[in-house]
């Protein structure tokens, strides 16, 4: 029987709806209204199109947002100037660095000068160590969308074993840390494979929860999964294809056709795990203007 798809999408919008309703008590009842900045420095089509997709889910939650754009030759000093200023401005309390900057940005100057408590991406040092010892704050919005997916769906990792495919600090560490917490939605056995893992598909099959984050098209095919697995694809890939009107088309870090054949659930790419990226980020900015203004969580 083919696999079940997960469809972040539809998720998504639940996470979405759940944030709009605190933002509309906050707005009623304590006049607050979250407001997130965002800073994006030169012209990354993918960079773009992202904020402008952030854009549109902020609008549509009734979060406050601005973006920062500047020139794709910008130094650095006037990025942290900017920084800088945003941590003092009470109109924001959430900050969203759009990486990746262009070569003569420094990305881990920047996000260190970030206020910690509007760090809504979860990648300063305070925050990322926080996660670690198990007391998390704010946790990056990728990992935090793959955790939804799974409890929201009916596969707890608690007691699985997740197998990773990629080390990233913005995906791959801080999941692995996050489902191998103690706490409600995590408890899991987690490994962690990556570009230099020998005999990777011995431990892919292993898993009960095969998480791909590689960056690399078709990187797990279906010879490598163990039947029954639910399969989380974090990849989203440009593959060049004469046949759509864009020359080219989206794919994950899975053979999906090989995949859904073998595994018990899949997320799709696009729809999958992308919407929800972007509806964790609006649930961390909820989260630190409840934060930064007393309010309960």
């Amino acid at each position: 029987m083919p696999a079940t798809i997960l469809d972040g999408s539809q998720i998504a919008l639940e996470v979405r709806q759940e944030v709009a309703e605190a933002v509309n008590r906050l707005k009623r009842e304590q006049q607050i209204t979250p407001g997130l900045a965002v800073v994006l420095v030169g012209e990354n089509p993918a960079s773009a199109s992202y904020v402008r997709g952030k854009e549109r889910a902020c609008g549509e939650v009734g979060i406050y947002t601005e973006t920062f754009h500047l020139p794709v030759d910008t130094p650095q000093s006037q990025v942290l100037e900017l920084i800088n200023r945003l941590n003092d401005d009470k109109r924001f309390h959430g900050i969203l660095t759009q990486l990746p900057f262009p070569p003569q940005i420094d990305e881990q100057t920047v996000i260190e000068s970030l206020d910690p408590a509007k760090d809504v991406d979860g990648l300063h040092p305070y925050n990322a160590g926080l996660l670690a010892m198990g007391e998390p704050r704010f946790v990056p919005a990728t990992p935090q969308g793959i955790q939804q997916i799974l409890v929201r769906t009916g596969n707890d990792p608690s007691g699985k074993h997740v197998v990773v495919c990629g080390r990233s600090n913005l995906v791959g560490r801080p999941l692995a840390l996050l489902l191998s917490q103690k706490s409600s939605g995590a408890n899991a056995t987690v490994t962690i494979c990556h570009t230099g893992t020998q005999n990777l598909s011995h431990h892919t099959k292993q898993a009960d929860i095969l998480v791909a984050a590689a960056g690399r098209p078709n990187f797990i095919v279906g010879d490598m999964l163990k039947p029954g697995t639910v399969v989380i694809d974090v990849g989203i890939n440009r593959v060049d294809d004469s046949t759509s009107r864009r020359g080219y088309r989206l794919t994950g870090d899975v053979d999906f056709e090989a995949a859904k054949q073998i595994a018990s659930s899949i997320t799709p790419v696009p729809g999958g795990v992308g919407p929800m990226t972007v509806a964790m980020l609006l649930v961390n900015t909820l989260k630190a203007t409840r934060l930064l203004t007393n309010e309960k969580l």
